[in-house]
């Protein structure tokens, strides 16, 4: 049995981050840049107004009434130039005409026929925005290593940027074993449960923006195990295979694994819940075996396979968010394990839930965060520091 720590450093020096594909930019969300992207355009391309108003032209002698001389809406082009004195009715957006010093708000000008009065005279340049204000030409744009997020997408579609090229998103196959599992469309027969881990699992990947591009279900029979196995090592980055990773007679996965040339890297961690955990990897392939009881299956892919997942697609770091929050309640922990802790936590502060089993998932269904106790502390008093993984929001 391992610590938590030395299972962390094995799955990191065991991962590669994926090739490089070229993707339409619409279709970028969630992925990471493989390379620099540079700014074909000045952005903004012309001299643009930064309100609803009116551009005027003044020299150096102060002013406050305009002559009207035309109209500009965003999208024209308007070759109208303006001498001293005189104004032009403009739109966020519009281009600035030639001669043009400042842009008053609208709210700011009285308009008088083809005459305007300004509440003060403006600033030169004021709502004004420039050539290339935002980035210009050939300008670093965004850098090798950035996750694409939705600013992200506008920004390079302002750009005109219709492509890009980013690493890869792992493809991830589920397997699921146990013969007392049924379909949530099944009748319930007796001494038979809902399986639901598959589904739990599929949902947290889409709350980060992966998916299972596979869900299996075998029977808890060698055979059958290693057939599937088998298949999910061809067409797969990871493999997640919830329960049957234990020792019981109809445990059949660690023997299956070895069989098809899985290599072990560790089985069972020092932690609760989720100490029975198998990791190892054939080939390129990594597999992870998460225990059967939802609640531990859940922490294991929240503390080592998201983390694994990220560094595939090139995510830095790829741990999930850690806070030092204040505890709002009293907890005694059983065990001399170190433990994962469903908890609620807000800005500050954060509450420890009940319902602490390996196999309960209504407790965290509530959860918003995992404390993390070390094995030497039993108890945590009201107004202890705690270390706190935020867990990722649908």
């Amino acid at each position: 049995m391992i610590t938590i720590e030395e299972a962390k450093s094995l799955i990191s020096k065991h991962i590669s981050i994926l090739k490089e594909d070229v993707l339409h930019t619409t279709d970028s969300l969630g992925f990471v840049l493989s390379q620099d992207v540079f700014s074909p355009i000045n952005l903004p391309s012309f001299n643009q107004s930064a309100m609803d108003g009116y551009a005027v032209c003044f020299s150096a002698q102060p002013t406050i009434e305009f002559k009207l001389a035309a109209e500009v809406k965003t999208g024209d082009f308007n070759s109208t130039e303006l001498k001293q004195g005189e104004c032009v009715r403009i739109f966020t957006g519009a281009m600035i005409p030639k001669g043009a010093s400042a842009v008053v708000m609208q709210e700011k000008v009285t308009a008088n026929g083809k005459r305007i009065k300004l509440e003060k005279h403006p600033a030169l340049g004021e709502n004004i925005r420039t050539i290339g204000e935002q980035i210009k030409k050939d300008d670093l744009a965004l850098s090798k290593g950035t996750l694409i997020n939705a600013a992200g997408i506008g920004f390079l579609s302002a750009l005109g940027i219709t492509r890009i090229k980013a690493y890869k998103k792992p493809t991830i196959s589920i397997v699921v074993t146990g013969n007392e599992l049924s379909r949530p469309t099944e009748k319930l027969d007796q001494g038979k449960i809902y399986e639901s881990n598959s589904q739990m699992l599929s949902s947290a990947l889409k709350t980060s923006r992966y998916k299972a591009s596979k869900i299996a279900w075998v029977k808890d029979d060698l055979d059958s195990t290693i057939k599937e196995l088998e298949l999910a090592s061809k067409d797969s980055d990871i493999v997640l295979i919830s329960g049957g990773i234990s020792v019981g007679d109809y445990d059949y996965v660690e023997t299956a694994l070895e069989k098809i040339g899985v290599k072990k890297l560790f089985y069972k961690v020092n932690q609760k819940p989720g100490k029975p955990l198998f990791f190892g990897k054939k080939d390129k392939t990594l597999f992870f075996g998460l225990p059967g009881n939802p609640s531990a299956s859940l922490v294991c892919y929240y503390q080592y396979v998201l983390f694994a997942i990220k560094k595939m697609s090139g995510v830095s770091g790829g741990e999930l968010e850690k806070r030092e929050l204040i505890s709002r309640n009293n907890f005694t922990k059983k065990g001399i394990r170190p433990q994962f802790l469903k908890a609620k936590a807000n800005q500050n502060e954060v509450h420890l839930l009940e319902g602490q089993s390996s196999a309960m998932l209504h407790t965290f269904s509530l959860a918003n965060a995992l404390v993390y106790l070390p094995g030497h502390e039993q108890e945590i008093k009201a107004g202890d520091k705690l270390i706190t993984y935020i867990l990722p929001s649908a």
